[in-house]
């Protein structure tokens, strides 16, 4: 009688399988592309709300200049914190390259009127052709009825 022996040794495999790594690593790139976006508004204002807001698309863009003042009556460039002083030529140094020279201004609705406008005459110092004020658009309910929404 012979013996019988089993050669599970010379069977298994030593490859690593890289697939659900490359799975994981697709799944959070994606995660990162859908939210680096979203952090484009570094400084968090409360907008005052309009019923006839016309969309600026070119605020959302990453080359923006966006000037912030918050509720307690600090002003930002960008997510740097500027004096009012400083505003103007900060602003006429990061236009200095481009054709179009238009701001853009989140100011939060409880903020100051005068903080808002010690900002407002910053930017017109630096030469700005424009300025957009930029607010949170109010849907309104006359047309929501009327959609049947």
């Amino acid at each position: 009688m012979g013996i019988n022996k089993r050669d599970e040794g010379k069977k298994v495999n030593s490859n690593i399988n890289v697939t659900p790594m490359v799975d994981v690593m697709l799944v959070l790139l994606i995660i990162f592309m859908v939210v680096t976006p979203m952090l484009n508004n570094k400084v968090n204002v409360d907008l005052p709300t309009s019923v006839s807001g016309v969309v600026m698309e070119n605020a959302n863009k990453e080359d923006a200049v966006v000037v912030a003042v918050t509720r307690d009556g600090r002003t930002f460039l960008g997510s740097n914190q500027v004096t009012d002083d400083d505003l103007g030529t900060k602003i006429s140094a990061m236009l200095e390259n481009k054709t179009n020279k238009e701001v853009f201004m989140r100011a939060d609705a409880r903020a100051n009127y005068g903080k808002v406008m010690d900002a407002v005459d910053g930017i017109r110092s630096a030469g700005v052709n424009q300025l957009g004020l930029l607010t949170d658009k109010i849907e309104d309910e006359s047309t929501n009825v009327m959609t049947g929404q």
